[in-house]
């Protein structure tokens, strides 16, 4: 490996890390916030100013861009998203690059208490000798998906200055509100146009994620009775009480993020809000097979059918509704993307990584609406939280997976 890319990576990723984009649960607008448009107005102006083809950003806020063809091969797209997660704070992120990491801690400089040790994530121990960025102990580092964003844009500079390196049509897409799962607008695989697409959403060198988490959201609300609580015997129905009551009787030792892992589910509470007259709760489902995804929305059901019944005169609702479904089912159908990942990986003398991804991914509504896109690595680790790292030597060998992509398209094509 060259680590040609390496300076340019960390630059990008240093600037785009430092824009404040995060999406927003429950935003009625697309994207979720204005905010995304910082990036998206970036990315536009610098795919101009490399002299890309075709750029746009369309009116659901999705950055689209060309690279033309120079010889024949298939039309395959590559994508990131601009928004960061909205678990954790991500305002006024600063990141910083530790060059040449000696293997020890690693400090953060505005929370002093906060510490990044191999002795918690062994895979750092790998790292020694190279760049790593974080943010600086305050907020996440947004390397999900700015890492992304900052290969494929490198990769996409190397190619429109080279002219003489053949390749098929490529074509760049950067997205919002993927956090939230509404990165994937109806319209984007037609304007897309492509035969099958990646997105740069993954973790450690070598990871090619050709399956994912079928997932659903379930919205409960609970209707109690108010009164005043000093007449309330009798008449007073507590909806915090029948929040309660759902929450324990799910089953806590066995279907939880916290007690699961491989290839088991979830049911998993994500906000509880609201007061004594009217409770919201929100679930999401997860599981790799559709059977598992459906039990677990009929267990939820039950459970709140059960509780409903016990007190008659609340009025309990449990809405579900899917969100994504496992790249799998079509992957499987037609697997050229994974086999020519899989040979690019193999190519660049690394070995890929397959294993089902206990998550999601733009790829996997894309692929359910007709454009395979499995998920490549980017080096990303401990996403979402203040511990969050990458190393650049791994994100260049990301940029380096997308040129022999290309290449070995164009040279199966010849």
């Amino acid at each position: 490996m060259t680590n040609r890319f390496e300076k340019e990576l960390g630059d990008r990723l240093i600037r785009y890390a430092a824009i404040d984009s995060q999406s927003e649960e429950g935003s009625l607008t697309t994207p979720s916030t204005s905010i995304q448009y910082d990036m998206l107005k970036l990315l536009e102006k610098e795919l101009n100013d490399m002299k890309a083809h075709d750029v746009q950003i369309t009116d659901y806020g999705v950055v689209l861009a060309t690279i033309p063809a120079n010889t024949k091969g298939p039309a395959i797209g590559f994508l990131a998203h601009v928004d960061t997660a909205p678990q954790f704070n991500a305002n006024d992120v600063k990141p910083r690059m530790i060059k040449g990491y000696n293997g020890g801690d690693i400090t953060f400089p505005d929370d002093p208490s906060l510490v990044l040790s191999p002795r918690d994530f062994p895979h750092l121990n790998e790292k020694q000798g190279h760049n790593i960025i974080t943010a600086s102990g305050k907020t996440l580092l947004g390397a999900d998906d700015k890492a992304g964003i900052a290969i494929i844009m490198t990769a996409a500079r190397h190619l429109l200055e080279n002219p003489n390196i053949p390749h098929g049509k490529i074509r760049l897409a950067f997205n919002p509100d993927e956090e939230i799962a509404k990165g994937v607008h109806k319209a984007l695989p037609k304007d897309l146009g492509v035969e099958f697409a990646y997105t740069f959403d993954g973790g450690k060198v070598g990871e090619l994620d050709a399956e994912t988490f079928s997932a659903d959201l379930a919205e409960v609300t609970i209707k109690g009775v108010s009164i005043h609580p000093g007449e309330a015997k009798g008449e007073m129905v507590n909806a915090i009480h029948l929040a309660s009551r759902i929450i324990n009787n799910l089953p806590q030792t066995t279907m939880t993020p916290e007690v699961t892992d491989g290839r088991d589910g979830f049911i998993h509470a994500t906000d509880m809000v609201g007061g004594s007259s009217e409770m919201r709760l929100k679930f999401i489902l997860r599981d790799f097979e559709l059977q598992g995804l459906k039990d677990k929305g009929h267990l939820l059901s039950r459970i709140c059918e059960t509780v409903q019944e016990s007190e008659p005169r609340s009025q309990i609702f449990c809405h579900i509704r899917p969100q994504y479904r496992n790249m799998r089912y079509w992957l499987d159908k037609d697997p050229k993307p994974i086999e020519l990942a899989e040979t690019a990986i193999k190519k660049l003398g690394i070995k890929p990584i397959k294993k089902p991804i206990r998550g999601g991914t733009d790829g996997s509504l894309l692929t359910e609406m007709g454009v395979p896109t499995p998920n490549l690595f980017t080096g990303m680790q401990n996403v979402h939280g203040p511990l969050e790292w990458i190393s650049t030597k791994d994100m260049d060998a990301a940029a380096e997976l997308l040129l022999t992509i290309t290449s070995i398209a164009a040279e199966t094509e010849n």
